[in-house]
């Protein structure tokens, strides 16, 4: 411990050497404060290499369970952006510290009891509060009164929805779709199941923020402009 490595009075005096003496070797008031890791390593078959190797297992536990964790895209729904065998890393502080889901974000969600029971992926089109319809006289999403423009995004050949809608999302749930709207099961399906096709903000497990395999298909996953720009449910821009 570092109080055992610093001398008092009696130990300066006690352990003085005179001009052209060697100091005496450090008893255990000298031990490094490594001494407990040295020791277990010691104990550990393998030695340094194993413990190594423990450390490196639980920083990389601690990181999947509270800050960032790869989930395998297992279906076409948000074709073309996120493809089949895609590997996606989820940020799950994004929502933690008081901070919401926004219109346009890619989110992972557990979708037990409302969606199957199974972690989906999918856009966020509408949140709390906000009034979504299907469609405008142009066949386009309409959030809050603003036709929002998702062709940047949009599966090539898809109509914004097949499924006709009129919905206000209720305070702390969102109304999410998948970008391959004729091959994804999303709040629209679910409109006359429990919740109502919504998805509870605290099913929420993080953002999308990258695809990171295949090599080739590596790709920061950003917030589209057309959703940044539609007003809140109270005017505000959200």
């Amino acid at each position: 411990m570092d109080t055992e490595a610093q001398p008092t009075e009696r130990d300066r005096s006690s352990h003085s050497h005179g001009p052209g003496q060697d100091p005496e070797p450090q008893g255990p008031e000298g031990r490094s404060r490594f001494a407990l890791p040295k020791r277990f390593a010691a104990w550990l078959p393998g030695g340094r290499i194993t413990l190594t190797a423990l450390f490196c297992l639980v920083f990389l536990l601690l990181l999947h369970a509270f800050v960032a964790q790869p989930f395998q895209i297992p279906s076409g729904s948000m074709e073309n952006g996120l493809r089949i065998g895609d590997r996606v890393v989820v940020n799950k502080l994004a929502y933690r510290f008081g901070a919401e889901p926004r219109r346009g974000e890619v989110v992972v969600f557990d979708g037990t009891g409302y969606f199957g029971n199974a972690d989906y992926v999918k856009r966020v089109v509408g949140v709390g509060g906000d009034h979504v319809v299907c469609c405008d006289r142009k066949g386009r999403i309409e959030v809050n009164g603003r036709s929002v423009d998702e062709s940047a995004f949009l599966y090539p050949g898809n109509d914004p929805s097949a499924v006709r809608f009129d919905v206000v999302v209720p305070d702390g749930t969102l109304f999410v779709l998948g970008d391959h709207r004729a091959a994804s099961s999303d709040s629209r399906d679910h409109l006359g199941s429990p919740g109502g096709g919504m998805v509870p903000v605290e099913r929420v497990i993080g953002r999308a923020e990258w695809i990171v395999w295949p090599v080739d298909h590596l790709t920061r996953l950003e917030r589209p402009g057309a959703y940044a720009r539609v007003p809140a449910a109270d005017g505000a821009h959200g």
